[in-house]
């Protein structure tokens, strides 16, 4: 694995209850970390790591449908099916469970062996995805910084079950940034991972460098946000005239 070489000190400021986890996917066996001594779901993982020391883990380290997602395992024909999603409610009938699996994100088989984990302030690797659990007014600041210098859509999809794909496997494959609140994926919601309505951000590898920056150049808390209610009106109005005044002087 490369060496970190983006100053993280940044997620820093925001003082998150939870800690941003760095994803790593890897073919080899990575050096220097140790291997998770345990058997979790793929979302459980990402807790874990948020109050540990860094970790990798393998195929059989992973419980739930994690193995079949990352290419570790021969998909399992009954999942694929949507025997399971219908059968535990999710979906009506398993016809329209197994819709999805046209669009869950998947790697490729055995192209990923090992998948290391580690909170920001441990980070020591490039990582491939970063996921950061936020509230609302932190969530509305980092979603900003996406798109703050290049006006990019913010967009968000997942699907109700499996939405570990969606968070920690799509960002990946797709180079798009993801989110999600927590209580709406069946998975995490059943296993209480979280506490519902924080919101999780997913942050490519290639975003990555440009929402650090942004981050940095963007003021976080907007003239507006401070105003009380009865002054918004006002200060859009004055805003916007003037714009309007330096439009007409040209």
């Amino acid at each position: 694995m490369k060496p970190l070489q983006i100053d993280m000190s940044i997620f820093q400021k925001f003082s998150f209850e939870k800690k941003p986890v760095g994803i790593k996917f890897l073919l080899n066996k990575p050096d220097g970390i140790e291997r998770l001594d345990k058997s979790l779901t793929f979302c459980q993982m990402f807790k874990e790591a948020q109050d540990s020391r860094p970790f990798y883990a393998t195929k059989e380290n992973f419980a739930c449908v994690g193995p079949m997602l990352l290419g570790m395992r021969e998909a399992d024909p009954i999942a694929l099916s949507g025997q399971i999603g219908a059968s535990d409610g999710i979906y009506q009938e398993a016809r329209a469970n197994r819709r999805i699996y046209q669009h869950v994100p998947r790697l490729d088989k055995e192209t990923v062996r090992y998948v290391v984990f580690s909170p920001v302030d441990e980070l020591s690797y490039n990582p491939d995805v970063l996921v950061v659990t936020t509230n609302p007014s932190q969530a509305e600041i980092l979603l900003r910084a996406i798109c703050y210098s290049t006006g990019r859509i913010l967009t968000t999809k997942t699907t109700p079950a499996v939405i570990c794909s969606w968070l920690f496997v799509y960002p990946y494959v797709s180079g798009e940034s993801n989110y999600s609140i927590t209580g709406l994926g069946f998975g995490m919601k059943a296993r209480k991972v979280f506490p519902e309505g924080l919101i999780l951000v997913s942050i490519p590898y290639d975003l990555l460098p440009m929402v650090v920056q942004n981050l940095q150049d963007m003021e976080w808390v907007l003239p507006a946000y401070s105003l009380a209610e009865s002054k918004t009106m006002d200060f859009f109005k004055s805003a916007s005239e003037g714009i309007r005044q330096e439009y007409l002087k040209g």
